[in-house]
């Protein structure tokens, strides 16, 4: 072979061989880059919550994110009792927070583990910034004439008020029953109503858009707000590791900012 043709052919040898190196690496990065380039996998977790702890929960995700940069928090807030059927009928979620433990215990069955209680509340009579039917004190819900709303008895704050009204012999009929306590709370604001029967959190969140009447604590009763891992969770690791947060000092805090109390 002459000389300049076999100088040419080894050029082209370690020309050919420096590309397939190339190749080589990149196609290694790309599938480092298919698995999370070698660092933790970015997860969505989906949260079904009582519909009272909408505010506390939504502030929640900014301080989860910075500690938990990888889990991005979805939160899908309704009535307690609406929670549980999407469970029941198998929508995609991985932790469920209800507004009392009886609804919990009724899914027991698909819960990973042992509920954990985070917090707990008490019920406070709400009305329009001017009280405009002068309502004192729980037996003013009963004046046939007052235009009071009432959670659903299916619906943990529905059971709860009327336990309360039940327990002080007060026969209240309410002008309408709602889904969940945040539409009772959203009636009294818009003055669709005189005076609704919402948790203590829902009045604080509400702000000067609501007066409140606040009901002794020996009429008063104590809602308990369990969480727990579902057990058909698409991240399982990552949902318990949610709920596990939740009884920490930390969210502790954020709750009882919020109004909650210690569970």
């Amino acid at each position: 072979m002459r000389p300049a043709r076999r100088r040419a052919l080894l050029a082209l040898t370690a020309a050919t061989a420096a590309l397939l190196t190339t190749l080589t690496a990149c196609g290694g990065s790309g599938a480092d880059d298919a698995n999370g380039g070698g660092g933790e996998e970015e997860v969505t977790l989906t949260v079904l919550a009582a519909a009272s702890l909408t505010d506390v929960f939504t502030a929640a995700q900014e301080l989860y994110a910075e500690e938990h940069p990888e889990v991005t928090l979805e939160f899908s807030f309704a009535g307690s009792q609406e929670l549980v059927a999407q469970v029941e009928q198998g929508a995609p979620a991985d932790a469920l927070v209800t507004a009392d433990t009886a609804t919990m215990d009724g899914v027991a069955e698909l819960t990973a583990a042992e509920p954990l209680v985070i917090a707990r509340n008490a019920l406070t009579i709400v009305t329009p910034p001017d009280n405009p039917a002068g309502v004192d004190s729980l037996d003013d819900l009963a004046d046939p004439e007052l235009r009071l709303v009432l959670a659903a008895p299916e619906v943990p704050a529905g059971r709860y008020g009327r336990q309360v009204l039940d327990a002080q012999g007060i026969d209240a009929a309410p002008d309408s029953e709602e889904a969940n306590v945040r539409a009772v709370l959203g009636k009294v604001r818009l003055g669709e109503a005189d005076a609704g029967l919402v948790y203590v959190t829902d009045a604080t969140s509400a702000g000067d858009d609501v007066a409140t009447v606040a009901i002794p604590e020996d009429q008063n009763v104590t809602a308990e707000y369990p969480a727990a891992a579902l057990t058909d969770a698409a991240h399982p690791a990552e949902a318990a590791e949610f709920v596990e947060w939740l009884g920490s000092d930390e969210a502790r805090a954020l709750l009882g900012d919020a109004g909650f109390q210690a569970p």
